[in-house]
């Protein structure tokens, strides 16, 4: 193997390998909730595998080949093949594996993936490098060559495939680009004639093979990783998927939407009908007299943004969503997709952190955040002090910061601490530098004069009973603190003092890694 040889193979074969720990990673996300500790157990996995299969790759490279020695290509080739098609499987065998283990036992065959894959460095550089005065500059070149690949299949696969491409469709065109590899190989190795045509034509009907086979073998993999041991081959199929390099949405038969795999809410607004808490995004108009100017972080399915869009005196609603994907997701049901076309409304895709700090000079009357689950991986960007004083800072007076905790009593002591004025709505803190009330008034005058689309939230005859049911939900801030109910900043602050809770920063990461496994059940 020539020394440029030895540079594209490596460059290539790092291409290859960090697509595919790109494509390992998305998987084990969303299997986990985004689990903070899973990528860190995904690494372990992976360079566990690189070490062994650097030190196999050890027992090759005694011998007393020359380097630039053709006749070794054959070998490294089907080393290189061998390598690609077990690493093409490993996405398939967490969906395999979830039904009966979850994702934890699937980490072994990323080691096996892995050390097949890192075993092709150390055996380039043994063929491809002369043992001369130039050996270790030409190792550094080799090295910085596989960097280089694998920073493009980083950028490539996670920026660009990502965006472009379900998952089975970049399993199948890395692999392929693996093949593609491996009959570069077979080309410039010293072969007959008639065995380097015939391992060409091989090569070719093993890509066509992966290509058709790609769409049965990954066959529902989010459904498998979600259901787990609930899964059916029959009956279990997503109503829609949307996947975007930002991550992987999706909806089960019944509307329930789950983003990296994690409960993201349901695609309803009505409050008759309240299936996914929707009577929390209302109360914001029993807090705050005329919240004129609003900040939404998180769009999720557009239910919260329809229902704040359409509050009495609401005048501009903006809202910054990190995952294109939602807009596509929403522009598909009836129920929100009005959403999309509200003058009212402004949507940025972006991070609500960034989009914070970039617009300091804007200040908003509430800011609303239906946070996901608190324990989620970077789920302390959004629930820090650090973060409570930003979004602190672009309150107008008298603004409320109205966000849910999931129930984590972490994130009602840092909220309860930051601001001096706080009530618990449910799992919602909804905090702020002056006093507000849940007015009762206010309250009943939301729900009897609230309208989505033109049409009333409630009926004044027939939902009668409901409408005095959700009126009364004000008196219980004076009730005995209940998990559903309101509660005062004071109580708030004894009961979960009393729980040992702790006030989050971007230091300790308390309410991530309070737990460090977790394993979610079906839905």
């Amino acid at each position: 193997m020539g020394f440029a040889v030895a540079l594209a193979v490596a460059a290539a074969a790092g291409f290859i390998a960090l697509s595919y720990e790109i494509l390992w990673y998305r998987v084990i996300s969303y299997a986990s909730w985004s689990l903070p500790g899973a990528f860190g157990l995904l690494l372990a996995a992976y360079l566990f595998g690189l070490a062994i299969g650097s030190r196999i790759a050890g027992a090759f490279c005694k011998d007393k080949t020359r380097a630039g020695d053709t006749k070794q290509l054959r070998a490294l080739a089907i080393f290189t093949f061998v390598a690609n098609v077990v690493a093409w499987l490993v996405v398939p065998a967490f969906g395999q594996t979830a039904k009966t283990y979850d994702w934890p036992p699937a980490l072994a065959a990323v080691a096996v993936a892995a050390a097949l894959l890192g075993a092709i460095l150390p055996l380039v550089a043994h063929f491809g490098i002369k043992p001369d005065e130039r050996a270790g500059v030409n190792l550094s070149y080799v090295y910085l060559a596989n960097i280089v690949g694998s920073a493009a299949g980083s950028l490539v696969t996670g920026f660009v495939f990502l965006d472009l491409w379900p998952i089975q469709t970049i399993g199948a065109v890395v692999a392929c680009v693996g093949m593609v590899l491996v009959a570069a190989l077979v080309a410039i190795a010293e072969l007959p004639r008639s065995s380097r045509l015939a391992s060409l034509v091989v090569l070719l009907g093993v890509s066509v093979g992966l290509v058709k086979a790609t769409p049965s073998v990954y066959d529902r993999i989010w459904e498998r990783l979600l259901y787990k041991h609930d899964f059916d081959a029959k009956s279990t199929r997503f109503l829609d998927i949307v996947e975007t390099k930002s991550g992987v949405i999706t909806v089960t038969q019944d509307g329930t939407v789950y983003g990296g795999g994690a409960y993201d809410g349901r695609v309803s607004t009505s409050i008759r009908f309240d299936r996914n808490g929707i009577f929390r995004a209302h109360a914001l108009g029993a807090m705050h007299p005329a919240p004129k100017r609003v900040l939404m972080i998180g769009l999720a399915t557009g239910a919260w943004a329809q229902v704040v869009a359409h509050l009495p005196r609401v005048e501009k609603l903006t809202v910054v969503e990190i995952n294109p994907g939602y807009l596509t997701l929403i522009s598909k049901y009836d129920e929100v997709k009005s959403l999309l076309s509200n003058p009212k409304v402004e949507i940025a895709v972006d991070d609500g952190r960034r989009w914070l700090n970039r617009h300091a000079d804007e200040r908003f009357d509430a800011v609303v955040m239906n946070t996901t689950w608190n324990w989620r991986a970077h789920s302390t960007n959004l629930l820090s002090v650090e973060f409570l004083e930003l979004v602190r800072s672009r309150l107008a007076p008298g603004g409320i910061f109205y966000f849910n905790t999931t129930s984590s009593d972490d994130a009602k002591k840092t909220a309860s601490t930051v601001f001096p004025h706080a009530l618990r709505v449910y799992n919602f803190m909804a905090v702020g530098d002056s006093p507000f009330a849940f007015d009762k008034e206010r309250w009943r005058a939301t729900l009897t004069t609230m309208t989505i689309d033109g049409a009333p939230i409630l009926d004044a005859a027939e939902d009668q009973s409901l409408l005095e049911d959700l009126v009364r939900y004000a008196d219980s801030v004076n009730d005995p603190p209940r998990d559903d109910g309101i509660e005062k900043r004071e109580s708030v602050l004894a009961r979960v003092d009393a729980a040992g809770a702790r006030v989050i920063t971007d230091d300790n990461m308390v309410t991530e890694w309070r737990q460090v496994l977790r394993f979610q059940p079906p839905p």
